[in-house]
């Protein structure tokens, strides 16, 4: 089997998560890219595709991959956000990063990560951002060690579920 583990960071968070994610595949036919190395996507059987949830959505470097994936090809994606883990603004960009992939995306994973005070100090301005800006402050210290192992374990899962799923 035949694996990438390909991402978007634009901190270092999803970057983090990667590399988590990567040390997790225990499989000697495996590669790790940002998005814009990926290449030819037709060589790998299983693709990890990761991304920062922006605005409750996938960015576009990760949407033109995610829609460049073979359908022959198994998916498995990966997030970080700054949201609590099964917030609502992260599951809608699962499932809108989900609704990219022509083939089968076999599970889903997303942890918390730290976001830019830039963007955080430009929505505290905005009395409807208010709420989501306090959340988003608890993100700080993510991915941690705990979070990368979740990561680790999410692609053991992923792999061993890609031997068996049709």
């Amino acid at each position: 089997m035949k694996i990438l583990v390909t991402y978007f960071s634009k901190t270092g968070n999803t970057e983090k998560l990667a590399n988590a994610i990567y040390e997790g595949i225990d499989e000697p036919e495996k590669e790790i890219k940002p998005v814009h190395e990926a290449g030819d996507l037709s060589l790998f059987n299983l693709i990890f595709c990761g991304f920062p949830v922006q605005a409750s959505s996938v960015p576009r470097q990760a949407a033109d991959l995610l829609k460049k994936i073979p359908a022959s090809c198994k998916t498995a994606i990966f997030a970080t956000h700054g949201s609590l883990k099964g917030g609502r603004l992260a599951v809608t960009a699962f499932d809108y990063a989900a609704s990219l992939v022509k083939g089968k995306v076999i599970g889903t994973f997303g942890c918390r990560g730290k976001v830019e005070d830039a963007i955080l100090e430009h929505l505290a301005r905005s009395p409807e951002h208010k709420a989501w800006v306090e959340e988003a402050q608890g993100a700080i210290g993510h991915p941690d060690a705990a979070d990368l192992e979740d990561g680790r374990d999410f692609a053991r899962m992923m792999v061993s579920k890609s031997r068996f799923s049709q």
